[in-house]
């Protein structure tokens, strides 16, 4: 019986373009905790996890009793956004063409539940969506590599047999301490060169492009 095989797929800047607006929403809720952070240095660090991201900003010397309130603050002022996101070129056609070729399609997100239905809504493809975790998935968030994990476990599938694709140098860190392949996407705002650097296997525009270049892809040799 052949393995069971997938791609895992990050969420945030990957499939959807929300990666700027995470960006301004962590800029103005660390302003309002007299916090003043450059945008540019926030950007870099969006893809870690709220708990990690906070403390890669600000340093291990901050006051560590407002990171909730600063992470409730950028939940709040990201949600404003909700209504007007907008899928990445290509993001439904390539999950949906990569089910077609028989793998499983695996949505490794660390969003929290809530903001993850919302996002599914907005990439429409939840009919080849086999499994998506979440926040409450994973005890440690990225560059560590338990949402991966979890992504895993919940498809069935081993670390051999998969391909992860994601847009920020945290997902290849994540992805490369479970050997797993991580295809890298600029469209988050990282570029191709920083993501190969970081350890990915191969870099494209977005959703689109991975597409369009699919047969030469990593992801083709899991076929």
């Amino acid at each position: 019986m052949t393995a069971k095989r997938a791609v895992l797929f990050d969420v945030d800047g990957t499939l959807v373009d929300t990666t700027y607006l995470h960006a301004v929403a962590w800029w103005e809720a660390l302003r309002q905790g007299d916090h003043d952070v450059p945008m540019a240095e926030i950007h870099r660090g969006i893809g870690m996890g709220s708990d990690k991201l906070v403390g890669h900003l600000l340093g291990d010397d901050r006051d560590k009793s407002k990171d909730d309130e600063l992470s409730t603050a950028h939940d709040v002022l990201y949600g404003a956004w909700w209504e007007r996101l907008r899928p990445l070129p290509g993001a439904a056609d390539l999950l949906r063409e990569c089910a077609g070729r028989g793998l499983t399609v695996v949505l490794a997100s660390s969003a929290k539940d809530e903001e993850l239905a919302k996002l599914r809504k907005v990439i429409d493809a939840d009919d080849v969506i086999d499994a998506a975790t979440s926040s409450s998935d994973a005890k440690a968030s990225k560059p560590e590599p338990d949402i991966l994990q979890a992504a895993l476990d919940q498809s069935g599938v081993d670390p051999e047999h998969s391909v992860f694709v994601g847009d920020a140098v945290w997902d290849v860190k994540a992805a490369a301490k479970l050997g797993i392949p991580c295809i890298g996407l600029a469209c988050g705002g990282t570029s191709a060169a920083e993501l190969l650097e970081a350890g990915a296997v191969e870099a494209y525009a977005d959703p689109a492009e991975l597409l369009a270049e699919l047969d030469r892809s990593a992801i083709k040799k899991l076929l």
